[in-house]
C-alpha cells in the first residue's frame, strides 16, 4: 500500500496568525506566557489541517518561532560570543536578538534558503563547543502526541546540510566539525527511539548541489555513525530543490528511505532510478506535486509517475509527498471567490496539494476508476485554464520577435558614458541615497486600504500620496542626501504594484507565503501573457521631482526579481516570461525618460537566487538573466543613469555578471554579511559606480557615525572612491520613521567624515 506523507507546512496561518503573535511579542503587546500560549494554538491547526487531510505521515519540528536554521544553531548552543551567552537554556529574547540584533550585537547573517526567496539566518559556529540545549525534534513529537493523537514524522536538519549553511571555519575543516556534532545529533536520534518514534525525516537539500568524493565521505562517515548507534530508528534522508546526483552516492548511505524530488530534478532522478535500480529495502519518498508553485496538478501524468516508479519500488515502500516542504506556498485557497472560476480552479495551495496527493495515493491503490469522478474534474479545470485566450496572446509574441533585431548594448560603453554623467549630474564625491522605499507606517496602509475599499476616491488618495512624498522630500533635503526618491508610499509590494498594472497577472486575497522572521509577502500570479498597459511609475516621480532640484531616482523592479517573487506560470520557460516583463518594463523606461526622469533604479535584489543549484547550469541561467535586464535598460541614452540593488545573497562567483548587465550604479548588501563580499574585490576589479550597504536595515539598531564610517573605510580599501556611493544595504519600508531618521543622519555624517578625509569634495 502506498503511504502519503508531508515534508512541512506553511507557518504564517491562513490569516497570517504566527505573524501577527510575533509581532505583538516584539511590540511589548503580549508577554511571553501568552506568545507561548498562541504559538501552540496555531501549531496545533497546523498538525489537525493535515490530520484532516488524510496525510499518514505528518511532519513536526517544521514549526518554529522564526526560521528552522536558527532553531537548529540555538538547539546546539551556536550563539556567537558578542551575545553574551554563557550556556544553558536559551532565552527567547536571546533567540530573536540572534535574529534580529540588538541594542548591543548585530545580528546575525541572512541569506537565501537555496534557491527560493525565504530567508535564513546564517549560524556562526567558529570554535564555539556544541551542546544539545533543548530536544526540540522532541518536545514537537510529544505536542502532536499529546494535544491531536499524532505520531508524527521529527523533521531536523541534517549535520551536512547545517554545516554547508554555517560559516567560521574553512571547507578543510568540515569533517573536524562534524566530528564535534556528530555525538549530538546521535544524542538527539537516541532520545527520539527511546520516545517511540517510527520515521525521522532529516533534511539534506545540501546534497543536490553536487557530492564531490569529499562530501560523500562525510556523509557516509554521519550515516554510518547514525545507523550503528540507532539502528532501529528508520531515517528517511531527505532531498529537494533538485536531482540528487550522483544518486549511486546516497543510495549506498545506511538509512532506511531517500526522499527524491521528482518534480524540479529535471526528470534526472527517474533517469538515474532506471539506470541503478533501486535497493531492495530502502524506501522512496517521491516528492511527485511542487512544493514550491500554487497550480493544480495534471492529476493523469501524476498517475503515470507513480506507475513508472512502481516498476523500480514496490508499493509498501513507495511513500508519496510534495516535492519539497509547503512552507513556500500558502494555506489555502478557500475565500478567493473573487477570482473567476476558471483561475481559481486551476490553483493548488498547501491544503489542496495535500487533498491530490491523497487522491493520486488512493487511485494508485484502489484503481483509478474508483476516483475517475474526482479525476474528471481535475482534469477539466486545467483543460478550461489552458485554453484561456490571455495565455496566448499574438501582440506579445510578435514583440518578442522584434526584440531579437534590436541591438543588445547601451549607445555609449560605460567607460564613456560615466564622464558625460558626471558632466550631467556633478554628484559629490561618495553620494548619499537610499534604496527606494521609507516606512509604510500604520497611516500609509490604513489610507491604501480605504481607497481599496472605496472609502476614499481616487483624488483623496492621490492628495494623501503626495502629501507623503512632499515629506520624505522634504526629509531627505534636511539630512543632507545626494539623490533622493519618492518613497514608494503607493507600493504594498515591489512586485504586487508592478502586477497589478501589467497584463498577465492576477491577485489572490489571501496567498501570503513567508519571507524571513515575521515578513510575509503576497506573491502575484503571472498566469497569462505579460504586457505592457500604461505608465505605472511615471505619476509620482515626476511629482516628486518638481519638489527638488536634486535629482530623484525612478524606481523599478527588474524582469528577474519580478519573475523570482512571483508565482509564475508553468507552460513556459522561466527565461520566456522574463523576456515579456523586460519588454514592459522596457516601456515603462522610455515613459520615465521621456517625462525627465534620467536616474533610473531597476532594482534585482532577486537575480542571484534563481541560479540553479547545480554549477554546470548557472551560465546558461545568468546569460538569460542579464540579457533580461539588459532588454529592459540599453535604450536610454548615455546621460541616463541606471542604477540597480541586489540584497542578501553570495555575490563573489557572479561579479562577472553583475557588471555584464551594464548599469552605472548597483547597490549591494554587506553589513549583515559583516563586510565579506569586499573581500571578493581585492580578487576581482569591478569598473563601475558601487554602493555597498553601510548598515543593515532588517534590524531596529542604530549604527552610530563611527560604525558607518569604519564601514566605508573598509570598503575603499578595495575599491576607488569615485566609484563608491553610501547608502542603507537594502529599502526603509519595514523601519520606523525615528530610526530610519537616526540612521540615515548618522549616514550622511559618516560620508561627510570619510569626504573631507580624502581631500577631494567633487568627482
Amino acid at each position: 500500500m502506498i503511504q502519503t506523507s508531508s515534508l512541512g507546512y506553511p507557518r504564517i496561518g491562513k490569516n497570517r496568525e504566527w505573524k501577527k503573535t510575533l509581532e505583538a511579542y516584539w511590540a511589548g503587546k503580549i508577554d511571553e506566557q501568552t506568545f507561548r500560549s498562541q504559538m501552540e494554538d496555531i501549531q496545533l491547526q497546523h498538525l489537525q489541517n493535515q490530520q484532516k487531510a488524510g496525510i499518514g505521515l505528518i511532519p513536526v519540528g517544521d514549526f518554529t518561532f522564526y526560521d528552522h536554521v536558527l532553531d537548529t544553531a540555538a538547539m546546539f548552543g551556536i550563539v556567537p560570543p558578542r551575545y553574551g551567552y554563557t550556556g544553558g537554556d536559551i532565552p527567547l529574547d536571546l533567540y530573536f536578538a540572534m535574529a534580529r540584533g540588538n541594542a548591543s550585537a548585530t545580528a546575525c547573517e541572512m541569506t537565501k534558503w537555496f534557491n527560493t526567496n525565504y530567508h535564513y539566518i546564517v549560524p556562526e559556529i567558529g570554535s564555539l563547543t556544541p551542546r544539545l540545549t533543548e530536544n526540540k525534534p522532541l518536545a514537537a513529537y510529544r505536542f502532536a502526541k499529546e494535544r491531536a493523537g499524532i505520531e508524527g514524522k521529527p523533521v531536523i536538519v541534517g549535520l551536512y546540510t547545517f554545516l554547508k549553511l554555517s560559516k567560521g571555519f574553512s571547507a578543510a575543516e568540515i569533517s573536524a566539525v562534524a566530528a564535534r556534532f556528530l555525538p549530538l545529533y546521535v544524542q538527539l536520534l537516541q532520545e527520539l527511539k527511546q520516545e517511540g518514534v517510527s520515521w525521522v525525516q532529516i533534511d539534506e537539500p545540501a546534497v543536490v548541489t553536487g557530492l564531490t568524493a569529499e562530501d560523500a565521505a562525510l556523509l557516509e562517515t554521519i550515516y554510518s555513525e547514525i545507523t550503528a548507534s540507532v539502528p532501529d530508528l528508520n531515517v528517511m534522508l531527505q532531498t529537494y530543490f533538485e536531482a540528487a546526483e550522483p544518486l549511486e552516492a546516497l543510495l549506498g548511505l545506511p538509512v532506511q528511505g531517500l526522499g527524491l524530488d521528482f518534480v524540479h530534478d529535471g526528470g534526472k532522478n527517474l533517469e538515474s532510478i532506471a539506470r541503478l535500480g533501486w535497493p531492495q529495502g530502502l524506501t522512496l519518498g517521491a516528492g511527485i506535486l511542487d512544493g514550491r508553485n500554487i497550480w493544480r496538478s495534471d492529476t493523469d501524468a501524476k498517475l503515470a509517475l507513480v506507475a513508472r516508479l512502481q516498476q523500480y519500488v514496490p508499493a509498501e515502500r513507495l511513500i508519496l509527498q510534495p516535492s519539497s516542504s509547503l512552507l513556500h506556498v500558502p494555506v489555502t485557497t478557500l475565500g478567493e471567490d473573487k477570482l473567476k472560476p476558471a483561475v481559481k480552479n486551476a490553483l493548488a495551495f498547501a491544503d489542496e496539494k495535500l487533498a491530490e496527493l491523497v487522491l493520486i495515493a488512493a487511485a494508485a491503490n484502489e484503481g483509478e476508476a474508483n476516483y475517475a469522478a474526482e479525476l474528471a474534474r481535475s482534469r477539466e479545470a486545467l483543460e478550461v485554464f489552458r485554453a484561456l485566450p490571455e495565455r496566448s496572446r499574438e501582440d506579445v509574441a510578435e514583440q518578442v520577435r522584434l526584440l531579437k533585431k534590436l541591438p543588445d548594448y547601451r549607445s555609449l560603453p560605460f567607460a564613456e558614458r560615466v564622464k558625460v554623467q558626471q558632466a550631467k549630474w556633478r554628484l559629490p564625491l561618495l553620494p548619499t541615497t537610499t534604496i527606494g522605499s521609507f516606512p509604510q507606517t500604520a497611516e500609509v496602509r490604513q489610507a491604501r486600504l480605504k481607497w481599496r475599499k472605496g472609502v476614499w476616491n481616487q483624488e483623496r488618495y492621490d492628495g494623501f500620496i503626495r502629501r507623503q512624498i512632499a515629506e520624505a522630500i522634504t526629509l531627505q533635503e534636511e539630512l543632507g542626501l545626494d539623490v533622493l526618491v519618492h518613497g514608494e508610499f503607493e507600493r504594498t509590494d515591489m512586485v504586487e504594484f508592478f502586477g497589478e498594472k501589467l497584463a498577465g497577472y492576477l491577485f489572490t486575497g489571501g496567498g501570503w507565503v513567508q519571507s524571513y522572521g515575521s515578513r510575509c509577502v503576497k506573491p502575484p500570479v503571472i498566469y497569462a501573457d505579460v504586457a505592457f498597459i500604461q505608465p505605472m511609475t511615471v505619476k509620482e516621480s515626476l511629482y516628486a521631482q518638481s519638489l527638488t532640484k536634486l535629482p530623484v531616482k525612478g524606481m523599478l523592479t527588474g524582469p528577474v526579481t519580478i519573475l523570482n517573487w512571483s508565482f509564475v506560470r508553468d507552460d513556459l520557460s522561466r527565461e520566456a516570461v522574463a523576456g515579456q516583463i523586460a519588454l514592459a518594463l522596457r516601456q515603462e523606461i522610455t515613459a520615465l525618460e521621456e517625462a525627465g526622469i534620467e536616474m533610473i533604479q531597476v532594482d534585482e535584489p532577486a537575480i542571484r537566487e534563481g541560479l540553479p543549484l547545480k554549477a554546470g547550469d548557472h551560465e546558461h541561467y545568468l546569460n538569460w538573466a542579464v540579457q533580461s535586464f539588459r532588454i529592459a535598460t540599453n535604450h536610454v541614452k548615455a546621460t541616463t543613469q541606471v542604477h540597480t540593488h541586489m540584497c542578501y545573497s553570495e555575490f563573489n562567483d557572479m561579479i562577472d555578471s553583475i557588471s555584464a548587465m551594464d548599469a552605472d550604479v548597483i547597490s549591494i548588501e554587506t553589513s549583515r554579511s559583516h563586510g565579506e563580499l569586499i573581500v571578493s574585490f581585492e580578487e576581482q576589479e569591478y569598473d563601475k559606480g558601487i554602493g555597498l550597504g553601510v548598515y543593515d536595515i532588517h534590524s531596529p539598531r542604530v549604527p552610530d557615525v563611527e560604525e558607518m564610517t569604519s564601514a566605508i573605510d573598509r570598503a575603499l580599501r578595495v575599491l576607488d572612491v569615485q566609484q563608491f556611493w553610501i547608502n542603507p544595504d537594502c529599502g526603509l519600508k519595514t523601519r520606523g520613521w525615528e530610526e530610519t531618521t537616526a540612521a540615515l543622519r548618522n549616514m550622511v555624517k559618516a560620508a561627510v567624515i570619510v569626504r573631507e578625509k580624502s581631500g577631494v569634495v567633487s568627482r
